[in-house]
């Protein structure tokens, strides 16, 4: 079972908190008293050239990414400088469920994949002096976000690793985000964003899992009963314990806020919607990792954008966990992701 303690700060342990004030959204609208919650590993060198990005993932939080951190790993802490950025939506950024009347809740803006890599270069910037990254990374949204980085900022980040997520969300996985949000709001308790608490939504949110357990594995996960390897009993058992499991304790609305972020995601409006201008400006030797069997993100769509990047390359992992290849319960899959990681980040780049 997937120990999701989502909102509890003392099992996630302290953020640090760097606050935005008034923050211009690239919708138009304003972010009021705007705060980025942050987690750190490792000490920044003197010369500040040892620093690694890793934002996360939809419905995820900073704390979801700390199992690839540990000595002799290749996010190995004795070595660089590790930030680990929230997003808004995430509950501890700025977020519906945090954020005072009368922008709370359903009234929370729209936020872009922009907002938050333009807020995340603000932290960076301001509060560390940090002009280089030496590796930007993340999986899923977390992919979204470091393509973001790699076209928005393309002299600081010298290395990316957009690991099963694309630069631009394909029509397909647009309608699927699209039905994500629908099932929440089916819940008769929705009452448009303005619930009486969050577990009110409880089924609009067990609808949500069951898409996604439609969704988030392969079909051969199932038929060969991979669930039962991690310690599930039945099928049921496994729907319950990692699916609704994951997904309960979430506000309901700070996934809609994180969903539309997905659904909207697009690296080419820097460059007037064209893609392959805007995958085009990136600079940074690029390993793009596809999950293999992943249902969201397949293998050719990464394969079509990573064709777009100069000086990439294309690294599948094969998995029969598909997209949550990256929770790592499975021995293989946590040694591939890290030996293409340890590639690249020893790969020399100038």
């Amino acid at each position: 079972m997937i120990d999701n303690t989502y909102y509890n700060e003392a099992d996630h342990g302290p953020h640090e908190i760097f606050k935005l004030g008034d923050f211009p959204l690239n919708s138009g609208d304003t972010l009021r008293g705007t705060k980025l919650a942050y987690k750190t590993h490792g000490v920044l060198n003197d010369k500040k050239d040892n620093v690694i990005l890793f934002p996360h993932m939809y419905s995820g939080t900073s704390k979801s990414m700390e199992m690839f951190i540990g000595p002799d790993r290749p996010l190995d802490p004795e070595k660089y400088f590790i930030i680990l950025p929230g997003q808004f939506g995430n509950g501890f950024s700025s977020s519906p469920s945090n954020t005072p009347p009368p922008f709370n809740m359903g009234a929370f803006p729209d936020i872009q994949i922009g907002d938050d890599v333009r807020a995340q270069h603000r932290l960076l910037t301001e509060k560390f002096g940090i002009t280089e990254l030496r590796l930007v990374l993340g999986w899923s949204m977390g992919a979204e976000q470091t393509y973001e980085w790699a076209v928005a900022y393309p002299d600081m980040v010298k290395r990316a690793a957009p690991i099963a997520g694309t630069a631009k969300t394909t029509p397909h996985d647009f309608i699927f985000v699209r039905l994500l949000e629908d099932v929440i709001k089916s819940d008769p308790a929705w009452n448009g964003g303005f619930y009486t608490e969050p577990d009110a939504v409880h089924v609009g949110i067990r609808r949500h899992a069951q898409v996604w357990s439609v969704m988030g594995v392969c079909q051969e996960f199932y038929k060969r009963e991979t669930w039962r390897e991690v310690g599930f009993s039945s099928l049921d058992d496994f729907n319950r314990g990692f699916w609704e499991n994951w997904f309960l304790p979430m506000d309901p609305n700070n996934l809609m806020c994180m969903s539309r972020k997905w659904r909207y995601g697009d690296v080419s409006l820097h460059t007037g919607g064209d893609l392959k201008a805007a995958l085009g400006r990136i600079t940074a030797k690029t390993f793009v990792m596809p999950f293999g069997n992943d249902m969201f993100f397949p293998t050719q769509d990464c394969a079509e954008e990573q064709a777009m990047i100069p000086n990439s390359e294309l690294r599948v992992v094969d998995s029969l966990w598909a997209h949550f290849a990256m929770f790592c319960l499975s021995d293989k899959d946590r040694q591939a992701i890290d030996d293409n990681l340890q590639e690249l980040l020893d790969t020399t780049v100038k």
